[in-house]
């Protein structure tokens, strides 16, 4: 089932809208700005800068009607699909940049580094299955990030310097 999300210029899906049914770098090349959206069907990232950087928020079927309330510091300016995955999940995560120090291999969801492998960090990861939501927080709270199949050597290089990812969610939505 393919995803279908509309954007809206206004706040409350006020002003001209775009419909969109895939990976979108630059929903300014449509819309002036974008500032509230409707998930008509399936899931996606919505990112509040262009090529997918940016504070980035997962949103499945419903509506949002303000782009502020989501913890983002601009309006929508670019979205990814997440596809459906059926079948395992699977990832490791490292403690330093570059696959260094200390590693986990993880297949479920992950409420806290610090208590489940006493990991203070984590800097690199390579996902084998699945798509995956990192949180900066315990508990899946804070800014998140959307992590599919590949290898991430270094989120700092990525533009997350200043974040520390303490949680991860496995995206097991039927979206």
């Amino acid at each position: 089932m393919n995803g279908k999300i509309i954007f809206y210029e206004d706040r409350n899906f006020g002003g001209r809208s775009y419909e969109c049914m895939s990976d979108c770098p630059e929903l300014t090349s449509y819309l002036s700005q974008c500032n509230s959206c409707r998930v008509e069907s399936g899931c996606f990232m919505v990112y509040d800068r262009s090529n997918y950087m940016g504070n980035q928020y997962f949103v499945r079927r419903g509506e949002y009607s303000d782009y502020s309330r989501m913890g983002m510091s601009d309006c929508f300016r670019s979205c990814r699909m997440v596809p459906m995955h059926r079948g395992s999940f699977r990832m490791r995560i490292y403690e330093r940049e570059n696959f260094g120090g200390q590693m986990m291999e993880m297949m479920d969801d992950c409420d806290s580094i610090m208590d489940r492998y006493r990991m203070s960090d984590c800097q690199s990861c390579n996902v084998m299955d699945g798509h995956w939501l990192m949180y900066e927080q315990p508990h899946f709270r804070g800014r998140m990030m959307y992590m599919r199949p590949g290898e991430y050597r270094s989120f700092r290089e990525m533009g997350y310097s200043n974040m520390r990812l303490m949680s991860m969610r496995r995206i097991m939505d039927s979206c």
